[in-house]
């Protein structure tokens, strides 16, 4: 059957705005809004924004241009590409289409809290998501002892997470099933403009507030943008570096074959340079504002505090900081969070088409029925991860000193593992192997 179906026509992106509206799309998603200001603020502000900046100027730059190159070079999706260009490097192939793969079921579930956070706010709950144990209730559904519970009772606790998943990765899934032009170029142009203008408003607003004990956002503002060196030694500055460099793969989708895909799509006759340009701009700038539209806001109302919640900064802190703003709290919470759904959808958009089109390439399957396998497998995952919550509770010890449940596992493996070792193999790859003159030409 596999053999007779007829392999379709590579699209394109009609415009090279369309292409930097999706690939900008892409890198800008939950790495910026959520990871970048807590990593911020653990890594004292201006100096992480700095070390954050060399690297995208320079590394992050460079690894852009190149998958972005591949991809057109090649008119391939990751999976094929880099067999295409040597056929002794399809592994690194094979390895940037897993990291996809691995990245989407539990991205999917954080877009589902995502979206579980914004019909709270949009309902006028948004006092109830700001109390304490309201996350952790949420996604564990209050699961402590699974056999001393009812089947009903179990699956109505468990369901909600699941629920939010299903319904975020039917979305996604949407999109792709559409295609290149009226899918991922079609929605990117009318998100990525309204994300924009959502953010600037916000952080506008964050930078005007005040605190009750008389903190001020513009005060928390300093905090973000000038570096603090107390304490900060050799090792330390170190763990700055790495924290910066795993924000930066994160945030500009590289070493994850998005971009090679996206790239394979982009037409040949348009400026790669100048479009490269732009979305390394978007992505810095939009990473930036999200951390004046956070730090502020938090400093304001929780103080230094507030800024040490690590990664549940947007999912605890913030609904307090929302709470403590009053009645327009209710909406600018609704707001913030419909701004993030926008930002995750386009980034989750982008992870499943990487993995789309790899399997589209290399078995020259029909995008719906590439598709319908790839939503049936992130489906199955994220139902397996939701319950690592609950029925799978357990926790172990990652090499970096955290504890993990299943989420975190899948997050590590693909993000300090698989990511690094695609990142640094593509250079290999064009600065000595095939030499670099193979993607400038």
């Amino acid at each position: 059957m596999e053999k007779m179906e007829v392999k379709e026509k590579r699209n394109s992106f009609s415009s090279s705005l369309g292409f930097v509206l999706a690939a900008a799309g892409s890198a800008v998603g939950l790495g910026n809004i959520w990871r970048f200001p807590y990593l911020a603020a653990k890594n004292g502000g201006g100096l992480f924004l700095v070390v954050y900046l060399v690297l995208a100027v320079t590394f992050g730059f460079t690894l852009l241009v190149t998958e972005v190159a591949i991809g057109r070079k090649t008119k391939q999706g990751c999976l094929t590409a880099y067999g295409v260009l040597h056929s002794k490097s399809k592994w690194i192939g094979v390895f940037a289409e897993i990291v996809p793969f691995m990245i989407l079921p539990y991205y999917c579930i954080i877009g589902g809290w995502v979206l579980k956070y914004f019909t709270v706010f949009i309902t006028g709950s948004g006092a109830s998501a700001a109390e304490d144990g309201f996350f952790n209730m949420f996604i564990t559904g209050g699961v402590s002892d699974p056999e001393a519970m009812g089947t009903g009772e179990l699956i109505s606790s468990i369901a909600p997470p699941v629920v939010f998943d299903v319904i975020f990765l039917a979305a996604t899934a949407l999109v792709i099933y559409m295609g290149v032009n009226k899918g991922i170029e079609a929605i990117s142009k009318i998100l990525m403009p309204l994300l924009l203008l959502a953010i600037i408003g916000i952080a506008i607003f964050s930078l005007t507030l005040k605190g009750d004990d008389g903190r001020t956002g513009f005060e928390g503002f300093k905090i973000f943008v000038v570096p603090n060196l107390d304490g900060i030694g050799p090792k330390e500055f170190f763990n700055v570096v790495l924290d910066a460099m795993g924000q930066l793969f994160y945030s500009i989708s590289v070493a994850m074959g998005i971009m090679v895909t996206y790239g394979s799509y982009f037409r040949d006759d348009d400026n790669l340079m100048k479009s490269v340009n732009r979305i390394e701009i978007f992505d810095t700038l939009v990473a930036f504002l999200a951390g004046v539209m956070i730090i502020p806001a938090v400093f304001a109302f929780l103080g230094k505090d507030g800024m040490s919640a690590g990664p549940g900064l947007m999912f605890v802190a913030l609904p307090k900081v929302f709470k403590a703003m009053g009645p327009a709290g209710t909406w600018i919470g609704a707001a913030f969070f419909l701004m993030v759904l926008f930002a995750a959808l386009t980034s989750s958009i982008s992870i499943m088409e990487a993995v789309v089109s790899g399997f589209m390439d290399k078995f020259g399957w029909s995008r719906k029925r590439s598709v319908f396998i790839e939503t049936a497998a992130a489906l199955v995952l994220g139902i397996f991860i939701c319950l690592g919550y609950n029925l799978f509770m357990f926790e172990i010890k990652l090499p970096n000193g955290s504890g993990a449940q299943i989420l975190d596992i899948f997050d590590y493996i693909s993000n300090n593992i698989l990511m690094p070792v695609v990142a640094i193999s593509t250079c290999i790859l064009i600065g000595w192997v095939i030499k670099p003159k193979t993607v400038i030409d």
